[in-house]
């Protein structure tokens, strides 16, 4: 019964700052700008399906080489002391403690023509834009969500229990062997999280394709942003779209979780 009441205040919070929310663009979603219940708004947001398209699409590549570069990352750091471990994990965590478009800023200042990043490049003679295009946004990407891909996968990997790994090793198994029949699936729980934290967010983020990106690299956030202002319907439309997409990705990895740890 004291659990229940505890529980109260989050649920006042969901519901609140969720719950209601969500309620009101769904209803918002249907009715045009007169307030009659109107499809239009959907007629109009398929409209954006490229726009659609092209921001899962970087989503998804951003949340492979997140995964790419965390996972090693992740299993180097249950490979050091302790202390090692602390430091790094607070250097991964300290560029969160900034805001978000500053860190956007730092970013432009880095890639911008004559910036650090060309300057040096040219010294050895290579010469290329690096920003305004998809992999600039794909590089802010990664830098802005990577730390939400190696502490998932960390957490879960310092927790296998080492009599695993030396059982497996008293019957011969050498460490490649140990990483593909131990680590691996018993960090696959860590990976699922980690794709999910990172994959979430990307696909709905905006501002960083404004600023990294180019013309043809706009996301479906970023016409959330702008569309809102003057036609809330057709905006509440793309944004339940994209919730109801976002809903069916947690269901299909909640689901290959669970059949992992059946497994």
């Amino acid at each position: 019964m004291k659990s229940k009441k505890l529980s109260i205040p989050y649920i006042l919070w969901m519901l609140i700052f969720t719950m209601i929310p969500i309620v009101m663009i769904g209803v918002t979603a249907f009715k045009d700008k007169q307030g009659n219940f109107s499809l239009e708004p959907f007629a109009k947001a398929f409209g954006y399906t490229n726009v659609f398209m092209k921001s899962l699409w970087i989503a998804l590549l951003s949340t492979l080489i997140c995964l790419v570069l965390a996972y090693p990352l992740a299993y180097m750091l249950t490979r050091m002391r302790k202390s090692s471990q602390n430091t790094v994990q607070m250097i991964l965590m300290i560029p969160m403690w900034m805001n978000f478009l500053l860190r956007i800023y730092a970013w432009m200042i880095l890639l911008q023509k004559n910036g650090p990043l060309d300057t040096a490049l040219s010294f050895l003679g290579i010469h290329g834009t690096y920003i305004g295009n998809t992999a600039a946004v794909v590089v802010g990407m990664v830098y802005e969500y990577l730390p939400f891909m190696v502490l998932p996968i960390y957490t879960v990997m310092s927790k296998i229990d080492g009599n695993l790994i030396e059982a497996a090793q008293d019957l011969g198994s050498n460490n490649a062997a140990v990483f593909k029949k131990v680590i691996f699936p018993l960090s696959i729980p860590g990976v699922i999280s980690g794709i999910t934290m990172v994959f979430v967010p990307s696909a709905s983020t905006f501002l960083v394709s404004q600023y990294l990106g180019g013309t043809d690299d706009i996301m479906i956030g970023d016409v959330i942003d702008k569309i809102f202002w003057t036609d809330q319907s057709t905006g509440s439309a793309i944004s339940l779209i994209l919730m109801i997409f976002i809903f069916v990705f947690l269901v299909l990895m909640n689901l290959f979780g669970d059949e992992e740890a059946i497994a």
